[in-house]
C-alpha cells in the first residue's frame, strides 16, 4: 500500500510536539516536524495554561506537517488529564484554564467529603483521591470564583478545547473525562447524581465520545490556514496515558505498564473496573482506556522531582543536564537516601533541593551532600513507590505480575530502568519512547480502517521499534 500519514499532537509537561506517523502497511515511522514549549504562566496569582499561544503553535505545526506528509488522513490531540476550560453562552473562553499544579484546591477535598464521603464517591467512580482531580477543581470554582461557573455554558477538557477551536464541535472524550472523578465507572457516562449533590451545573457537561470516533472536521478558516482539506479530527485516547497504554506492546494481561514522564502511571489493563475495599485502601484508580478497557493504575509523582532538581540546580549553582544528574547519582557516596515523592512538598515548583535535604534529615537519614546524593534520594523514592505499587497491584488484581513494560521519555534514563528492575524484582522491557504518539496514531489508523484492532496496532509498534530488556538480579 502507499504510505499514509496521520498527525499526532502530543502536549507534554514541558513541550508540545506535532508528529507525523507514516504507515506503509507493515511498520510505523515517526517524524517530529515541530516542537514548541509548553510552560504554564502566572496570571492574576494563578498558575494557568498559556492556551492561546499553544493553539497558535498547534496551527503552526499543522501547517508544517501539511507540507511534509504524503497522504495525511487525520489529526489527533492528547495531553494530561483533569484540566479544563469553560465557555460562556457565546462560546467565549472564560479566563485562562487553570493548571492542576495551582494551589486552589487546598482544603477543597475536605469540603467535598462533608457532602459526599470519599468511600461513596470511590464506589461510583473508581477514581483515586487526588487534589488535582477535576471534581475538586470544579468545586474550587464554585467556592473561589463562582461567577465563572455561573456564566459557564460548556466544560471542555483541554484536548476537547483545542478540538473545539479546530472543528467548532463540542464533545467530551471518554478517557480524559474519566480522570474528572465525575464519570460513573459502571455506566461510563456522567454521574449526574454526583454532579447534582455537589451543586455543580449539569448542563456544562457534553456528550461523551470514545476513542476512534470522529470529533469533527477542520473548520473552513482553519483548513485554509494550515493547508489541510477535508481532514477529520479523531477522538484518540486524548488522555495521554490512555494513548500511551494503547501504544504499549504488552506481552499479555499479566504484564504491567509503566508510563514514565513527569508523572509515572503504573498499572494493568482490564476489561472492567476493579472497585473493592482493597483497591480503595490502596487508592487505585480506574481510568477509561482505549477499546472500552479500564486502566487500573496508580498515579505516582514521577520524574517531576528530577526535572525540578535540574532546573533549580542549574539556576542557583551551575548548569547540569539530565545526564550529569544520572552520572552524579551513580557516583554518590551515600546511596541509601530516600524521599517520599508523594509528599506535598514535592508536588509544586520551587525549593526542590531544600525539600529533599530536609525530608532526609527529618526522617533520620542524615543530610545528603552534593548533587549525587540529593538525586539518588529522588530515584530511590520513586522506585520504592514502584515496588510498593506492584505488590499492592498484585493483591488487588489477585494474580502475579510477570513483568513491566516501561514507556515514555523516562526510559531514556537507564539508571531509572535498572533501579526499577532491581527494586521490583520484575523483568523490565523498556520501549517505545514515543508511546503516547504511537497510541494516538494507532487509534487514527483504526478509525480510518487501515488496521482492524488495537492488538494489530501493538504488533506493528512492536516490530517497528527496538526495546531493551533489564533483567532482575537474583
Amino acid at each position: 500500500m502507499d504510505i499514509v500519514s496521520c498527525i499526532a499532537v502530543d502536549l507534554g509537561a514541558s513541550s508540545g510536539r506535532v508528529i507525523l506517523s507514516n504507515f506503509d502497511g507493515s511498520s510505523i515511522k515517526l517524524d517530529e516536524v515541530y516542537r514548541f514549549p509548553n510552560e504554564p504562566v502566572r496570571v492574576g496569582g494563578r498558575y494557568c495554561w498559556d492556551f492561546f499561544r499553544l493553539y497558535y503553535e498547534i496551527l503552526r505545526g499543522l501547517k508544517i506537517a501539511s507540507k511534509h506528509g504524503e497522504n495525511i488522513t487525520s489529526i489527533g490531540i492528547d495531553t494530561w488529564g483533569v484540566d479544563y476550560g469553560l465557555l460562556d453562552r457565546d462560546n467565549n473562553l472564560i479566563g485562562a484554564p487553570i493548571h492542576y499544579r495551582d494551589d486552589r484546591t487546598e482544603g477543597i477535598m475536605d469540603k467535598v467529603d462533608e457532602i459526599l464521603p470519599f468511600s461513596e464517591l470511590y464506589k461510583r467512580t473508581g477514581i483515586q483521591k487526588m487534589p488535582i482531580n477535576t471534581i475538586y477543581q470544579l468545586y474550587s470554582d464554585k467556592v473561589v470564583r463562582p461567577v465563572s461557573l455561573e456564566n459557564a455554558d460548556t466544560l471542555l477538557f483541554m484536548p476537547d478545547l483545542f478540538n473545539y477551536y479546530l472543528t467548532g464541535e463540542k464533545h467530551n472524550e471518554y478517557t480524559i473525562s474519566s480522570t474528572s472523578q465525575l464519570i460513573n465507572a459502571s455506566s461510563r457516562r456522567w454521574d449526574r447524581e454526583i454532579i447534582s449533590e455537589l451543586g455543580l451545573p449539569n448542563h456544562i457537561f457534553q456528550h461523551v465520545i470514545h476513542p476512534g470516533e470522529i470529533y469533527g472536521y477542520l473548520r473552513g478558516d482553519v483548513s485554509d490556514e494550515v493547508g489541510l482539506k477535508d481532514i477529520p479530527v479523531i477522538a484518540v485516547g486524548s488522555h495521554d496515558t490512555a494513548s500511551a497504554v494503547c501504544g504499549t506492546p504488552l506481552k499479555d494481561k499479566r504484564s504491567a505498564y509503566l508510563s514514565c514522564g513527569t508523572w509515572s502511571l503504573l498499572g494493568l489493563e482490564r476489561d472492567e473496573p476493579v472497585i473493592t475495599e482493597k483497591s480503595l485502601q490502596y487508592n487505585f484508580t480506574n481510568e477509561g482506556g482505549v477499546g472500552d478497557t479500564i486502566r487500573l493504575l496508580k498515579n505516582i509523582n514521577g520524574l517531576w522531582v528530577i526535572q525540578q532538581l535540574r532546573k533549580e540546580w542549574s539556576a542557583t549553582r551551575y548548569e547540569v543536564s539530565f545526564g550529569d544528574i544520572v552520572t552524579a547519582a551513580r557516583q554518590a557516596h551515600g546511596k541509601a537516601f530516600c524521599i517520599d515523592p508523594a509528599s506535598s512538598r514535592f508536588m509544586t515548583p520551587g525549593n526542590m533541593i531544600d525539600g529533599i535535604v530536609s525530608f532526609c534529615k527529618e526522617h533520620d537519614q542524615g543530610q545528603p551532600e552534593g548533587l549525587g546524593e540529593i538525586a539518588i534520594a529522588a530515584y530511590n523514592g520513586l522506585v520504592d513507590k514502584y515496588k510498593n505499587t506492584i505488590f499492592e497491584l498484585e493483591e488487588v488484581a489477585g494474580e502475579e505480575i510477570k513483568g513491566i513494560n516501561m514507556v515514555g521519555g523516562g526510559i531514556q534514563d537507564e539508571l531509572l530502568c535498572e533501579l526499577t528492575a532491581m527494586s521490583t524484582g520484575k523483568e523490565v522491557i523498556a520501549g517505545p519512547i514515543e508511546a503516547s504518539a504511537l497510541g494516538n496514531a494507532a487509534i487514527q489508523l483504526l478509525a480510518n480502517s487501515y488496521i482492524d484492532n488495537i492488538e494489530e496496532g501493538r504488533k506493528i509498534i512492536s516490530r517497528s521499534f527496538e526495546r531493551k530488556t533489564y533483567e532482575t538480579i537474583k
